[in-house]
């Protein structure tokens, strides 16, 4: 996705993210509407009082809705 970056929900922790201003949204988005990455990144990024929305339909729903991704 455009300007997206990689950052698994294993990875997710209080130190990662000070490289973001407080402030930041985060939105997250898995493979499709099955997977649950998405979603426990979701909660690991609340807990750590962090703003989030979760894309529904992941990068399948991107795609069908006709949108492009980056190589």
């Amino acid at each position: 996705m455009p300007g997206a970056i990689n950052l698994p929900h294993r990875e997710i922790s209080k130190e990662t993210l000070a490289r973001w201003p407080e402030g930041t949204l985060f939105v997250v988005y898995c493979a499709g509407p099955h997977c649950n990455g998405a979603n426990r990144a979701a909660v690991q990024l609340a807990q750590l009082g962090r703003l989030v929305k979760e894309m529904i339909g992941g990068i399948t729903g991107w795609l069908d809705e006709g949108f492009a991704l980056e190589d």
